[in-house]
This record gives structure tokens, C-alpha cells and sequence, in this order.
């Protein structure tokens, strides 16, 4: 075989090897895109599978904030509750949920106080007797939840409009003997 034959004979493998190395990145490729996108569903079932767990805890209502954060295999479980039990039952729960490996409990239980279940009280009737605001306040969980601590109010949740957010800060600003009002009411469609 001459020269130029062979010369010839590696290029071809050269460039036979070239597309071979060029398919193998291409496959790998789209088997990470395959997995993340798996993994992405995965995450975003679990994610409703927690929120769906949290909502339907039998004590949780509208004096009641609950919120997570998911980090692979681990959640992270935030806000504020009345009852000790609502706590233990939001962890309970999220830990029994597949592919939930731990969960770490930051869920604040509110001090017992009877001013502030007056505050409650009373808030809870400014708000949802003001305007259109009292469609917030229909079936088993509400959308505005009222969190009051030693006399400051905290609003959380989702409304429609920014008018509905506006309403609500106002009438829970006019309960008597409320210290602040923190408004973190999210308006519905817009990203936090």
C-alpha cells in the first residue's frame, strides 16, 4: 500500500472517530437533558404533594401560615401556627411523602395570648367584611391568612389584584389596638 493510500486509510479513521466522539457527546447530551427534565418533574410533583399535605392538615386555618422550601431530598418547613400540633402534624406528614429523606422543622408556634386572639378576632372581621374581600375568606382554606404576634399583624397569602392587597392592609391598619401591619400578600399571576 503507498503512501497516499495510507494517509488516506487515517483520515478516514480519524474522521470515522471524530463522528463517533461528536454522536457519543450528543447522546450524553441528551440524556442529561432527559434526566434533569425527569428530575425537574419529579420535584415539581413532590412540591404539590407537599402543598396539598400542608393545606389539608385538620387544624390548619386562617390565623395559620405554613411555607417550605425543597433542596433535593430535604425540606425545609417555615411559618407560624396556634396549635403545637399543627407543627408536628406538617412535619409528620412531609416526612411520610416518597423521595422526602428529612425535614427540617422551622415552624414558629405563636405564645398563647388572649390580646392577641382579640386582634385576631377582630381582624379577621375588618378584613373579610371590607368590600369584595370576603370571597377570601370561602371553603375550608382561605387565601388571606392573618398572623398576629403580640400585636403586630402579618398578612400572607394570594389575592387577585393589587386593589384586593391594598383593601386588606387598610382594614387590618384600622383594628384597634393592632401595633403594625405587614402586608405580604402576593397578587395572583405575579412572581414574588
Amino acid at each position: 500500500m503507498g503512501l497516499n493510500k495510507m494517509k488516506g486509510v487515517f483520515r478516514e479513521v480519524n474522521m470515522l472517530n471524530s463522528i463517533k466522539g461528536k454522536m457519543l457527546i450528543v447522546v450524553a447530551t441528551m440524556a442529561l437533558v432527559g434526566s434533569s427534565a425527569f428530575a425537574t418533574t419529579n420535584q415539581s410533583r413532590s412540591m404539590e404533594k407537599i402543598r396539598k399535605e400542608l393545606v389539608t392538615l385538620p387544624y390548619y386555618g386562617v390565623f395559620d401560615n405554613l411555607e417550605y422550601k425543597v433542596d433535593g431530598d430535604t425540606v425545609t418547613l417555615y411559618g407560624q401556627v396556634l396549635k403545637p400540633t399543627t407543627r408536628k402534624d406538617a412535619e409528620r406528614r412531609v416526612a411520610r411523602i416518597e423521595g422526602v429523606d428529612r425535614v427540617i422543622n422551622n415552624i414558629q408556634v405563636l405564645p398563647v395570648s388572649g390580646f392577641d386572639d382579640s386582634i385576631r378576632a377582630r381582624t379577621y372581621r375588618a378584613i373579610f367584611r371590607s368590600g369584595s374581600l370576603y370571597r377570601y375568606a370561602m371553603g375550608a382554606n382561605p387565601s388571606i391568612h392573618i398572623i398576629v404576634r403580640n400585636g403586630n399583624v402579618t398578612l400572607e397569602g394570594v389575592v387577585s389584584s393589587t386593589m384586593d392587597s391594598q383593601l386588606a392592609n387598610i382594614a387590618a391598619r384600622g383594628v384597634p389596638g393592632v401595633f403594625s401591619v405587614t402586608n405580604h400578600l402576593q397578587v395572583e399571576g405575579r412572581n414574588k
